[in-house]
């Protein structure tokens, strides 16, 4: 199996490039430098991923025969936004470029895989961070467990990767639901939520609802309604359903699905692209050993949004489609996991 080298680049010249690219003052020249320098340094982050998939699929196995694992490598615009929004941050020293998540069904597994990676003798790489937003909410009512690494191997074949960083995401179901439908409602409505950003009015709402989905889960709760009983919380996300009238709003979304490719057994990687003007997701498939058409086609889609074009792409690995599905509802425009719950809550 071939895999991207990283590239001969240095630090200052990564995070040059990652300085250029939010730089209003650039020239085209410098532009299209960075946007190479990025997307060999993101494509780089795919050796390393693999191999804590992997890893990740056994233990899962250990706390939660029917969790679901996945990786992908992060958005060039979300990188990019991500630079702009974090002024102390670099692009060679970002922690989830590449990123895989663990999505199991209750808090008592989220924990028991994260002690699993406290024990050296069943994971070599260096953990660098813990990230608990389960225990601590972030305020826009983000919850989730993230494990910062860096890639240690010495074998010939591998140590040009020992300098990466990857995270490793765990949480529950119930966390992913709200959480992929930020996303997906945030595309909708082109709103970059998930950034801390666009309208208010439905920014608290989110925050509302994560609020009362850790009622129902019985974990802390998100900042600001930390005083809120569970009735008194539940009310408030009934008030401010019906102030945005969101079920109407996001009910009946949907999109149509096209398959380059048939789908077959030994497809590893998933090159999904929603056209948001037209709701359309097109989803082309590749083998273990196709990565590097795969990151190609990555950036050729990418480049097309650049470009204009009102589409938005993201190359995962999750299994077979079904699984893809489960663990990226939010590029299929499916948010019928979260309206359900909703729908609960409110009428209560």
């Amino acid at each position: 199996m071939s895999f991207p080298s990283v590239p001969n680049y240095s630090k200052n010249q990564i995070r040059k490039a990652g300085d250029i690219l939010i730089s209003e003052n650039r020239n085209e020249q410098d532009k299209e430098w960075a946007l190479e320098v990025l997307s060999k340094w993101r494509s780089c982050h795919a050796y390393p991923l693999n191999t804590f998939n992997a890893t990740l699929r056994g233990n899962i196995k250990i706390v939660d025969k029917k969790g679901l694992v996945a990786q992908r490598l992060k958005r060039m615009p979300t990188i990019i936004n991500k630079l702009k929004l974090n002024s102390s941050m670099n692009l060679s020293t970002m922690q989830d470029i590449g990123g895989v998540r663990a999505i199991v069904n209750t808090i008592n597994q989220v924990r028991q895989l994260r002690d699993i990676y406290y024990q050296k003798n069943r994971f070599k790489h260096e953990l660098k961070q813990e990230k608990d937003y389960i225990t601590n909410p972030k305020d826009d009512g983000y919850r989730s467990v993230h494990l910062v690494f860096k890639y240690k191997n010495n074998s010939h074949k591998a140590r040009q990767y020992n300098r990466l960083l990857l995270e490793i995401q765990i949480r529950t179901r119930l966390q992913h639901v709200w959480a992929t439908a930020v996303e997906t409602i945030g595309t909708l409505r082109n709103q970059a939520y998930k950034s801390k950003q666009g309208e208010k009015e439905w920014r608290e709402f989110f925050a509302v609802t994560s609020s009362a989905f850790a009622h129902i889960e019985k974990l802390p709760l998100v900042p600001g309604y930390e005083n809120m009983l569970k009735e008194a919380t539940f009310q408030a996300v009934k008030q401010k359903e019906k102030d945005l009238g969101v079920l109407n709003t996001i009910s009946g979304y949907s999109v149509a699905l096209n398959l380059i490719e048939k789908q077959k057994k030994n497809w590893f990687y998933h090159l999904i692209t929603l056209n948001t003007q037209n709701r359309t997701v097109t989803v082309k498939s590749y083998s273990r050993d196709n990565l590097r058409n795969a990151t190609d086609d990555y950036a050729k889609a990418e480049a097309r949004a650049t470009q204009g074009e009102k589409i938005e792409s993201v190359l995962v690995s999750a299994g077979p489609l079904k699984s893809l599905r489960r663990a990226y509802p939010n590029y299929f425009l499916d948010i019928s996991d979260f309206i359900g719950v909703v729908k609960n809550i409110v009428a209560v």
